[in-house]
């Protein structure tokens, strides 16, 4: 097993008191900002994190959680479920006198890692909130290693030992396709986000599962998240004969998208093609049609995943914790197969 870096493997290689170390470490004053600024580097380059029983022992939790976001600033800016998560997050935060320090870091996984490594480090946060889990996620093991106390948004994990906030995404992908199968649509296209992200893969399977039960035919087109990704699949998708006559979207701005391009193509929505979107922000109530769309409540995610956090800080184990069921908010954009000519 590696030696766990400790502030008398600092001192020395530094050749200061180990007192200066401490006070480096955890903010005090009586040392040099130079000197402080030495510790901390090196105190990173160590893998150095102070014990989890430690602080406990010695009240010096700081009250402070995590959370960097490995998403595109732009993304980022124009997503309501981040908006609506946070909220949650951040009202358990302050019913118990807590802070949130958050980092938008672009899509870098293991800039997020590090991220974390030297926030623990330094003794800024007491614990992090993991999103977007990923296939194979590497950020799993690496926050472990570190030993910072960690609730991941994903799951249900079959393995291991960190608590997850998990959604059902099989449910949620059976009442999309219950709905346009009881409208009579035997024939969708699902155009979903990044397959990288592991809640992708999972409505992936959902979908085809729920069609497989109907008999009912899926194509499925990767897309980004991003308006552009959705147009271009409207596009290739109904430039052949055969062309679906549903298309579930991954968010709502690809939805709305979708909307605009099918219009383009000189196809009504919902009388030659049915849309529902995987988000229900306000933007879907703000297009004509309004978009049917799968509700769920975000913020209630991030209240869940915050008391999560803090009961682990806390010496508690969550364990895996379920949010509560989604529903189907159907609208003007999804209607009964329109028969044939």
């Amino acid at each position: 097993m590696a030696h766990k870096a400790t502030m008398a493997d600092i001192a020395r290689r530094l050749g200061i008191s180990r007192a200066a170390v401490s006070y480096a470490l955890n903010g005090q004053p009586g040392v040099a900002a130079e000197t402080r600024a030495r510790v901390l580097d090196l105190a990173v380059d160590l893998g150095w994190h102070p014990s989890a029983s430690a602080r406990a022992l010695s009240g010096s939790g700081i009250k402070v959680i995590g959370l960097a976001l490995s998403r595109a600033a732009e993304s980022f800016a124009v997503d309501s479920f981040f908006f609506e998560f946070l909220a949650g997050v951040e009202s358990v935060l302050a019913e118990h006198g807590w802070s949130l320090l958050l980092r938008v870091i672009g899509d870098a996984p293991a800039v997020e890692v590090e991220t974390y490594r030297r926030w623990w480090g330094e003794g800024r946060i007491d614990g992090v909130i993991l999103v977007d889990e990923r296939h194979r996620d590497e950020r799993i093991p690496a926050v472990q290693q570190i030993g910072l106390p960690a609730v991941l948004c994903g799951g249900p994990r079959q393995s291991g030992s960190m608590p997850c906030i998990w959604t059902d995404q099989a449910a949620d992908s059976a009442l999309i396709v219950d709905h346009l199968a009881a409208l009579g649509h035997r024939h969708l296209a699902h155009v979903s986000g990044p397959r990288a992200f592991a809640h992708e893969r999972a409505r992936q399977r959902g979908i085809r599962t729920a069609a497989r039960r109907h008999g009912i035919r899926v194509e499925t087109v990767e897309g980004s998240y991003a308006p552009d990704s959705a147009t271009a699949a409207v596009r290739r998708l109904f430039a052949a004969p055969d062309r679906p006559s549903a298309l579930i979207l991954g968010n709502d701005h690809m939805a709305v998208a979708a909307l605009r391009a099918l219009r383009e193509t000189g196809l009504s929505v919902p009388g030659d093609v049915s849309l529902v979107s995987w988000d229900d922000s306000p933007l879907t109530r703000a297009v004509d049609p309004q978009l049917t769309a799968l509700s769920r409540d975000n913020q209630a995610y991030g209240r869940q995943a915050a008391t999560a956090l803090l009961d682990l800080v806390a010496g508690a184990d969550p364990g895996q914790v379920q949010v509560p069921r989604s529903r189907l908010e159907v609208r003007g954009s999804s209607a009964p197969v329109r028969p044939a000519p």
